[in-house]
């Protein structure tokens, strides 16, 4: 395996599902055998039970929220923890998406709408839908009528929806940092119509801390939160004549454009680098070296990310995360540092990029890291 073979971060589960949370009083049997079905595939146990809790008495929020959420959430940590595959993952995400299909249909979930229209959408680029899936059907239950426009929504097409439908509000969702300036730029391009937004998932950092920088009118921290903002009252009227530039000033310095348009060149640099200084990788399998490039390629899209967020923690917390689901497959950390250098002398003229490249070295060298890929 090469030092940089890990699973893309696109393709990976998230490490915390946007809008979504767990709760400690669902009965933790009903998750047990969730959970159980999924891992054995059987797509129609999963939905059984979920069908037969709901005929029982159980309310379909927190059926929603505190089952399937939960176990999805679980899906992700197995997966972090090298517990299990890609592929696994992949087919429990899918499970878990038709048993909330199945519990939006349930007789006793149909209801009429009394509210107003929200927009439910992911950030371009964006291929973890289950989150905001979840959300629109909570959403739904509570009296919303609910356009869920699922994966990757561009925001030309967005604001193309809004034009025809007048909603209320757009509530987006995001899992990944690196969507982060399509995200800005989506949020900004919704203002400009007139239409508040409110933003949730993993991609929005600890505490959306990335939500009010990228000028967001509302965040929250999981679905249940969502629609009680919602519910409260309108949120508030987007500022006339904002632009994106207005929230990161830091930007003018143009080294996150320069980052992010150059990372194919750079990645190709690196390698060859790496190649030369280490050259057992010359024998790697072109498979192996496609995911040693690819792994790079997100190293730079994270940094691009800091960059563009002025946050060097969201770099390394990237980091952080990649060294775990290493150390998980038997893979040091510390093989992610020679590349964190060569990167670094690459971008020698960029102040912001070393710097961020320094501090994600320094935080890789001194943090303990559990096996399920988290700092301790």
């Amino acid at each position: 395996m090469s030092p940089y073979d890990t699973p893309s971060p696109a393709q990976a589960p998230a490490q915390a599902p946007a809008i979504t949370t767990t709760c400690a009083s669902a009965p933790q049997q009903l998750r047990a055998r969730v959970w159980e079905s999924v891992m054995a595939f059987d797509e129609a146990a999963t939905v059984g039970t979920v069908l037969r809790a709901l005929d029982d008495g159980m309310a379909a929020e927190d059926l929603l929220l505190d089952v399937i959420a939960s176990v999805q959430g679980r899906v992700g940590q197995e997966w972090a923890a090298n517990r299990i595959t890609v592929a696994q993952e992949h087919a429990a995400t899918a499970i878990n998406d038709r048993a909330v299909a199945a519990v939006a249909l349930h007789p006793s979930v149909q209801t009429a709408p009394t509210r107003g229209r929200v927009t439910v959408a992911c950030v371009d680029g964006e291929w973890h839908a289950l989150p905001a899936r979840l959300l629109a059907e909570v959403l739904r239950i509570r009296g919303w009528r609910v356009d869920y426009l699922g994966a990757q929504v561009t925001a030309p097409h967005l604001v193309a929806h809004l034009h025809r439908t007048g909603p209320d509000a757009v509530a987006l969702s995001g899992s990944l940092a690196t969507r982060l300036p399509a995200a800005h730029a989506t949020i900004t391009a919704c203002q400009a119509v007139g239409t508040p937004v409110i933003v949730g998932g993993a991609a929005f950092g600890p505490g959306g801390r990335y939500a009010g920088l990228l000028g967001a009118d509302s965040w929250a921290p999981d679905a249940r939160a969502a629609a009680d903002e919602l519910a409260r009252g309108p949120l508030p009227r987007p500022r006339p004549g904002h632009q994106a530039i207005d929230d990161l000033p830091h930007l003018n310095d143009q080294e996150y454009t320069l980052v992010a348009r150059s990372r194919p060149r750079l990645v190709r640099a690196v390698v060859t680098q790496l190649e030369n200084a280490y050259p057992a990788m010359r024998t790697y399998t072109e498979v192996q070296r496609e995911r040693t490039a690819e792994d790079l390629s997100h190293i730079v899209e994270f940094l691009a990310a800091a960059l563009y967020t002025g946050d060097e923690d969201l770099f390394c917390g990237f980091l952080l995360w990649t060294a775990g689901v290493l150390e998980a497959r038997g893979v040091p950390a510390a093989s992610l540092l020679p590349a964190l250098e060569l990167l670094r002398r690459e971008l020698q003229d960029f102040p912001r990029a070393t710097a961020t490249l320094r501090a994600g070295a320094d935080r890789l060298t001194v943090t303990p890291l559990t096996a399920a890929g988290t700092a301790v």
